[in-house]
């Protein structure tokens, strides 16, 4: 094949760095971007954050002096941004007389008087910082409890061998004789000398801990019940040894009849079982929460529902005064030059991000706003091609903002991509969202009778008499999403 030179014109689309920055920090979480904020601020010296994340306050100086922590240093107006939309809220002011007494703060700010009385209470003069306090493990529970009961050191290793094999749930899930197997021989440790350990471990609190499944922790629990009926207690006994697979299905018919009772002594029964911990251990669980922070907020005014953002999770930014300076004087010389071009389009792509957010937000709350004045029974469908044409972006960007933020309304919190939903064919021709199928189901059976639980067939045709076009596998499906157990499970007496 011969080999030869050809001129063409063509298109195609090119994702700057400036564009490719502003499509990753529009995906980000609010925690993500704070993170990669950090990461941007000790990389690049031209830019600083006018507000501090972890204090608010004041800070006091070397010389007495107060000033607020996001005091903003003296810098030209032309080279101070805020990656907060126009209107946005800014800091409060601080104002001093010429005399040196605190001059007067208008509404909104605070004056020198003002924060030398909130800083510093008189009676907090040997005020420490407040630690958090240690949290006891399940472990440490336990070994503190061997210590007042267990002298012998052979016995405290044992009873220590037992405690460490349990998992978070306080169970023992690996057999005995596997752990007396792992033992060296010269130790000369019996299994009966393990099984000892064991039932000491077994009567320390919290009560069941130690169990090796869920019958011999309930059983554990309801022998050292006080105030309890002994044919009560004998009857709660022989259900979660013999019979709790039983009881976990709710099959009572069978139940009564292989205990030969009525259905009184099998609730007085069942009541007991009830006050059990299947999880002994749970308590001592060292997980922490997770807590959600709103990007943006719904509230009711005279105009309607408006959405806000949040600007607690906004971070204010500008670029160094002082790098400014010296760049402007050397005439855009060095290094620091390109870094002000990245600062600038950091700043301005922050601006977008929470301007686009913003935009999505209140775009939703116009087509939603039946679910904010009556609830997720009153979900429209919704999808984000809607949104999309709407604002005239395109889908991937409306899905990069409704992922992983979050919208505070007067009926929680949720996820913007809460509100996006499909849509359920109704009887007259129109579509019902399927939140709000959801929200049907959870309302039918939150009112359903105990003792006689609508199945899935009976529910579909309970939204069929209101117009709603459900199969019984749909229900099943919305169902389980709600984490509602099947119609055997929710029976009771």
């Amino acid at each position: 094949m011969k080999q030869t030179l050809q001129l063409r014109i063509s298109q195609h689309l090119a994702l700057t760095p400036q564009l490719q920055q502003s499509i990753r920090l529009l995906q980000l979480s609010t925690l993500e971007l704070h993170q990669e904020l950090e990461q941007i601020l000790s990389d690049n010296p031209m830019l600083e954050r006018v507000d501090d994340p972890l204090d608010n306050s004041v800070r006091l100086l070397a010389d007495g002096a107060i000033t607020p922590s996001s005091a903003p240093s003296e810098a030209p107006a032309q080279e101070s941004a805020s990656s907060a939309p126009e209107g946005g809220e800014e800091g409060g002011n601080f104002e001093n007389g010429g005399d040196g007494e605190a001059g007067s703060a208008s509404e909104g700010e605070w004056s020198f008087d003002d924060v030398a009385r909130t800083s510093k209470a008189p009676e907090d003069d040997d005020a420490r910082p407040q630690l958090e306090a240690h949290e006891t493990t399940l472990r440490e529970h336990l070994l503190e409890q061997m210590r007042l009961t267990v002298r012998g050191q052979r016995d405290r290793a044992l009873v220590e061998l037992i405690v460490d094999a349990l998992d978070d749930n306080g169970y023992l899930e690996e057999p005995i004789e596997e752990i007396h197997a792992r033992l060296p021989e010269e130790l000369e440790i019996d299994l009966d000398e393990l099984q000892v350990a064991l039932k000491l471990v077994q009567s320390f609190e919290p009560a069941g801990v130690g169990a090796r499944n869920a019958s011999e922790c309930l059983s554990l629990q309801i022998r050292r019940m006080p105030k309890v009926a002994l044919v009560t207690r004998r009857r709660a006994l022989d259900i979660v040894e013999k019979h709790l697979t039983l009881f976990a299905q709710r099959d009572f018919n069978k139940l009564k009849k292989a205990l030969d009772c009525d259905d009184e002594d099998l609730r007085e029964a069942q009541v007991i079982i009830k006050r059990c911990n299947p999880h002994p251990g749970a308590a001592y669980a060292s997980d922490a929460s997770d807590f959600v922070v709103p990007d943006v907020i719904v509230k009711r005014t005279k105009n309607g529902w408006q959405v806000m953002l949040n600007h607690d999770v906004m971070p204010r930014l500008r670029v160094n005064a002082l790098y400014a300076t010296i760049l402007k004087q050397n005439k855009g010389e060095g290094s620091l030059s390109s870094q002000l071009q990245e600062a600038k389009w950091l700043i301005k792509n922050m601006r977008q991000r929470f301007d686009t957010i913003l935009r999505v937000a209140q775009a939703i709350v116009d087509r939603q706003r039946n679910f904010f004045t009556h609830g997720a029974v009153a979900m429209r469908p919704l999808v984000l091609r809607e949104i999309a044409d709407t604002l005239g972006l395109h889908e991937s960007t409306i899905s990069r903002v409704t992922t992983q933020k979050y919208m505070l309304t007067p009926h929680g919190m949720f996820e913007l991509k809460y509100f996006f939903g499909s849509h359920v064919a109704t009887e007259a021709g129109g579509e019902a969202s399927s939140t709000a199928i959801r929200a049907l189901i959870k309302q039918l059976i939150g009112a359903e009778d105990p003792k006689n639980p609508f199945s899935d067939s009976k529910i579909a045709d309970m939204l069929g008499e209101q117009g709603m076009v459900v199969a019984r596998r749909t229900v099943a499906k919305y169902r389980e999403a709600l984490k509602i157990p099947p119609v055997n499970l929710r029976k009771s007496l």
